[in-house]
């Protein structure tokens, strides 16, 4: 099973490896509405940790998705870009926006895990 982590900006990361596949988390979604618009970067972009990487609009407003760690994009979900709403139905699923390959794995220890990011989402209310 893949270990889940999730950033203060709301990005969650599923590691596999040294992959992660990276969306926004149910609270993101939540605080956005329904989903409008998605943009994802493309396969072979690099990106630093805290970069923007991906866009996400909703009715309410436009949001960055950040990189929650250094690497390069290995895949990204280009069907949000005609099916959006699959971020509205299942953030933490089929609404992933990219995979990123991991230039070192230790980057995400210092991200929350599910307990700790509930706690902290917690405290935002």
């Amino acid at each position: 099973m893949a270990t889940v982590k999730f950033t203060e900006e709301h990005e969650w990361i599923a590691l596999d490896g040294d992959v992660g596949t990276v969306g926004i988390s149910d609270y993101a979604q939540n605080q956005l509405g329904d989903v409008v618009y998605v943009e994802v970067p493309e396969a072979g972009a690099s990106f630093n940790k805290g970069e923007e990487a991906a866009v996400v609009e909703s009715v309410k407003a436009a949001s960055e998705v950040y990189a929650p760690a250094d690497g390069e994009i290995v895949e990204a979900n280009k069907d949000l870009e005609d099916n959006p709403g699959a971020v509205n139905s299942d953030a933490q699923g089929a609404g992933w926006f990219y995979k990123i390959k991991l230039n070192n794995v230790a980057d995400i220890d210092g991200l929350m895990d599910e307990d700790a990011y509930k706690a902290y989402v917690a405290e935002l209310d």
